[in-house]
């Protein structure tokens, strides 16, 4: 009688292990699927935004694969690393993608996308977070207007130094009344990422492809 119980534990505790690794292993599947998933989404959502400051003509590498790490702060100043992406046409760098942040918006970050050809003129800026004013400053986002395309084909040649500044401080950026310290915030930032681009010129358009 003791036998039969022991060997009645014994398969009941196999039966067990044997559902539990099945399990452990059909999770484990799951997890790399939804991960491979997530990944395979968050490519495509970022190409998009991608499109919306470079046209897909001015490249025909994967961007995504060719970039160099920033750490946080410095001149982009954004909170955490980040990535600028290198756009290649027949092998040779036409623009960088990058992200920047203001950190002086009127309701806190105002965080940018921003690409820059290698003649160091803009191709396209566009908001991609923020939290100012509806109705108010909120004109910097390209969905509640066309401020934001001002920046367009500009470069620190074309427009100097002093004119990077809304109109209210003696530069050439409109703005709208009552929220001035929101688009302020986004000129200062672009033109010091503008700045950036050329002191790391010759460091960002060589970078190598990474696996």
């Amino acid at each position: 009688m003791v036998e039969s119980i022991f060997k009645h534990t014994a398969k009941t505790v196999m039966i067990m292990a044997t559902f539990t690794f099945v399990g452990t292993l059909g999770l484990a599947f799951i997890q790399e699927f939804s991960k491979d998933k997530i990944e395979v989404n968050e490519s495509i959502e970022k190409m998009k935004s991608f499109a919306q400051v470079l046209p897909a003509t001015a490249y025909d590498n994967k961007p995504l694969e060719d970039f160099v790490k920033v750490p946080a702060g410095g001149e982009l100043n954004n909170r955490s690393e980040t990535k600028i992406y290198v756009a290649k046409l027949a092998g040779v760098a036409t623009a960088v993608i990058l992200e920047t942040t203001a950190r002086d918006g009127y309701s806190g970050d105002i965080k940018l996308l921003m690409a820059v050809r290698n003649d160091g003129s803009i191709s396209g800026v566009r908001v991609i977070a923020h939290k100012e004013t509806p109705g108010l400053g909120d004109y910097i986002d390209v969905l509640h207007g066309d401020w934001i395309k001002s920046f367009n084909q500009l470069s620190l040649t074309t427009r100097p130094s002093a004119q990077w500044k809304v109109k209210k401080d003696g530069g050439q950026f409109d703005y709208m009344a009552g929220a001035t310290i929101t688009p302020r915030a986004v000129v200062n930032i672009t033109q010091a990422a503008l700045r950036y681009v050329e002191a790391n010129k010759a460091q960002l358009f060589a970078a190598q492809k990474h696996s």
